[in-house]
């Protein structure tokens, strides 16, 4: 157990990194939170094409980032892409709550490394203060990306797949989202609240950290 509560403490390309029960990474020495995914607007996204899909997932996901930064010393929040779902989340009820929680921590950089569904959606807002970057976008010994499967200079970390792993037994299974850790790259699970996952076969010389929500556990 790392020194962050909730957390599992693991070295990776020569630095201690925290893998959060809240499906997030936290790099102590840069007190920067990595997440991947937050996909806002998607639900509102899915109300514009006539879907019943519950309201409150913006609300949801900025509570959960709150959380987080009260959890640690969080100086710098990097998004590994998929930030904005669709150019529904332009919607003036998500910006507003967005804004609203930004002008909440005027301090904090935040940084979005473009993903696929960022594209579609466009930038978000510029009062939202967010440094936009493509990938991979280097700070040693680390590149962020959203998509896990490019040639990077650093060790990556990225999003994209939103991975799951299937734990069973003889009378029952459970599907956990998961950080896929191996000896070049690491994917996250994904954090938006509404999300879904993607269950993953590792590779080889992957090693696989399921969250239960409270605790993180190596798996194999």
């Amino acid at each position: 157990m790392g020194g962050v509560a909730n957390s599992l403490e693991i070295v990776v390309a020569g630095e201690i990194v925290n893998l959060l029960a809240q499906k997030t990474l936290y790099w102590p020495r840069k007190k920067m939170l990595v997440v991947a995914d937050i996909h806002f607007g998607k639900a509102a996204s899915f109300r514009a094409l006539g879907v019943p899909v519950p309201r409150g997932t913006t609300t949801q996901n900025l509570v959960a980032l709150d959380a987080l930064m009260a959890l640690c010393e969080v100086e710098h929040i990097m998004f590994l892409g998929d930030f904005l779902h669709a150019r529904a989340a332009h919607a003036s009820a998500t910006q507003a709550a967005m804004l609203a929680w930004r002008l909440s921590h005027p301090d904090l950089a935040l940084t979005l490394v473009r993903g696929n569904h960022d594209r579609h959606a466009g930038d978000p807002a510029a009062a939202l203060g967010i440094d936009m970057v493509d990938e991979p976008y280097s700070l040693a010994p680390f590149s962020f990306c959203h998509h896990p499967d490019l040639a990077t200079p650093g060790y990556a970390l990225a999003g994209h797949i939103h991975p799951t792993y299937l734990l069973a037994t003889r009378f029952d299974a459970l599907r956990l989202p998961c950080f896929v850790v191996g000896p070049h790259r690491m994917i996250l699970p994904s954090f938006g609240a509404f999300t879904g996952g993607f269950s993953i076969t590792p590779g080889i010389g992957d090693a696989v950290f399921v969250s239960s929500g409270d605790q993180v556990h190596f798996v194999r």
